[in-house]
């Protein structure tokens, strides 16, 4: 007898984990994403490139985009609901990996249900193992798949929304198999998004979402996908971090009996997640009464994996083209917090990249590499500040305020619910609503369409 392959593994782990209740922290985790990806839905809806996505989807349909009045078919709805909750770079993460599971398969698992009407509890148990795929993915070969070129989140989200959308349609195990391997051919998403802070990278949770509805959809229609599409010798693996070897225990041991994806993390700045330790250091700098002014320059212990996507080129880090660049400057992140004493969803307007205290500041942080940090294990933060007058004060963090040492609070994230709801306009009606939405949420079929203004 032949050993089965990944894909057989995972999809056998699956039909086992369907019989098993579901664990409470995990149910839990899943409503709060819920919450926290329908605020950023709602943040981003006004925003020029959610209105570009949603003006080019072409067929209508039965399935919703919170915050528009028109309803779009499954792939359009993911598509344009994933590419809103990651368009702010606002949502979650999994720590190790690093992966935005929760903007590719909420989106992709809604609206498949709201289409076919699925039940409650079989859109739940999609989510959850559509999330677990994901981020255990992400473990396999950390940092190869970005140091490759790619995005992780496109990449590995595509074959975790296939997956969560074949479960919530109580696919069989050779339908499970083909979603992950006709997946595998529609994953994708290059970081060149870094070079000028153009729009891409907000797309690539919307496009895995979309291309992991249409992967389960073949496949429940009979369309054959490779057995070996993550471990093969042209597989997902070889094809986006230039080897097929990796830890691949770290997906299939234990699927569905010990859940990782319980602890993913939920983001308290609207920005890079490895910037976040960064930002509290410069935070409490400011709080200690550092000035701007008196600052010669700033000095940060980083890990190398982070530098060519935060730091380099340092020219251009240092002075962003605009306020989406900014999210992934490291530099320009580090000064607005010691400026203005926060970084919200305001400090990345286009606008602001004229503030020339920030960009004064910026100028003067740089970076020395730290062979000893943990990245991606943990995200850590060092900031050094010297001083004018020779001076020195330092801030360290040991871990991602948000993450596995310090998570957000059920009421962490309702607050920044509500936050990001009244910056896209809902009214506080329409707000409890969707919190209504998410609590109850397994126990009725998915219908959105009162969320459709």
């Amino acid at each position: 007898m032949s050993v089965p392959s990944i894909a057989e593994s995972l999809a056998e782990a699956i039909r086992r984990a369907r019989a098993k209740p579901m664990p409470p922290r995990l149910a839990e985790t899943i409503r709060m994403l819920l919450v926290d990806v329908g605020g950023l839905c709602v943040a981003a809806r006004n925003e020029a490139y959610v209105r570009a996505a949603i003006d080019a989807c072409e067929p209508d349909g039965a399935c919703t985009a919170p915050g528009h009045a028109r309803a779009l078919d499954a792939s359009g709805a993911a598509f344009v609901n994933g590419t809103a909750a990651h368009g702010e770079d606002y949502d979650d993460t999994f720590e190790g990996g690093p992966v935005h599971a929760g903007a590719v398969i909420v989106p992709a698992v809604l609206a498949a249900a709201e289409r076919d009407r699925l039940a409650g509890n079989d859109a739940l148990f999609g989510i959850a193992v559509g999330l677990e795929a994901t981020c255990r993915a992400s473990l396999v070969a950390p940092k190869r798949i970005h140091k490759a070129g790619f995005h992780p989140t496109a990449v590995l989200g595509a074959m975790g929304a296939a997956i969560g959308v074949a479960a919530a349609q109580r696919a069989d195990d050779a339908q499970v198999v083909s979603a992950q391997g006709i997946a595998g051919s529609m994953a994708s998403g290059i970081i060149e998004y870094l070079a000028e802070g153009a729009w891409t990278k907000r797309l690539h949770p919307g496009w895995a979402a979309q291309s992991g509805i249409r992967a389960a959809d073949l496949a429940r229609r009979g369309f054959i996908g490779p057995r070996t599409v993550w471990e093969g010798a042209h597989g997902l693996l070889q094809g986006f971090a230039r080897s097929p070897d990796g830890a691949w225990e770290k997906l299939t041991a234990q699927f569905g009996e010990r859940w990782v994806s319980e602890s993913i993390a939920f983001k308290p700045y609207p920005c890079g997640t490895m910037i976040h330790p960064y930002i509290d250091c410069a935070r409490r700098l400011a709080a200690r009464g550092v000035r701007a002014e008196d600052v010669r320059e700033i000095v940060c212990d980083v890990g190398e994996g982070t530098v060519h996507r935060l730091w380099e080129p340092l020219a251009s880090k240092r002075r962003p083209p605009n306020g989406y660049a900014a999210k992934f400057s490291q530099p320009w992140c580090i000064a607005c917090a010691l400026v203005h004493g926060h970084v919200g969803l305001e400090a990345f307007a286009d606008a602001r990249m004229a503030d020339e205290r920030v960009a004064a500041l910026a100028a003067r942080v740089g970076y020395r590499i730290d062979p000893a940090n943990p990245y991606p294990d943990e995200f850590t933060g060092h900031v050094e500040a010297r001083l004018a007058d020779g001076t020195s004060i330092e801030e360290r963090q040991a871990y991602f305020r948000g993450g596995a040492r310090e998570p957000l609070t059920a009421r962490d994230v309702e607050e920044k619910f509500r936050a990001n709801c009244a910056y896209g306009g809902w009214d506080e009606a329409r707000a409890d609503a969707w919190l209504d939405f998410a609590r109850t949420f397994g126990s009725r079929p998915v219908d959105l369409s009162r969320f459709r203004r």
